[in-house]
């Protein structure tokens, strides 16, 4: 999907609080940023600040080196604001780490709201790679 396409990607978008959401984000050219173990634990920590800022709830993670799996439950902001957040504190953190890729990250970000317990037990499952993965 080109950059002139991906507002594609949030027509439909609804934060709605307490909905359990899979958010996915690539990095830039889909660079293997997180081969290395320093570098994904910078955004480890920021998931987990996520969590401490009480923007959302983290049921699961996955941090594969090109991108990131990350089931939520939506607490007191948007999925916009919480991606927004996420990528902006994780490329400050990795410039910080020695990484000089500009930019981190590819524009946006997909999301599927899930709505029945079945379809979280099922995502769980499917997202538990052996990659620095886990629930948080």
């Amino acid at each position: 999907m080109t950059l002139a396409q991906s507002h594609l990607l949030r027509r439909g978008r609804f934060s709605e609080p307490g909905r359990i959401y899979l958010l996915t984000t690539i990095t830039y050219q889909r660079r293997p940023l997180f081969i290395d173990f320093r570098h994904a634990r910078i955004v480890i920590q920021q998931l987990r600040l996520s969590d401490l800022e009480r923007a959302c709830n983290s049921l699961a993670w996955v941090v594969m080196p090109d991108h990131l799996h990350w089931l939520i439950e939506l607490q007191e902001v948007t999925l916009a604001t919480l991606m927004r957040r996420l990528k902006s504190h994780t490329g400050i953190g990795l410039r910080r780490a020695g990484v000089r890729h500009e930019p981190i990250w590819q524009a946006g970000y997909q999301d599927r709201a899930l709505r029945r317990e079945d379809d979280v037990r099922k995502v769980e499952l499917d997202t538990s790679l052996p990659t620095l993965c886990g629930p948080v």
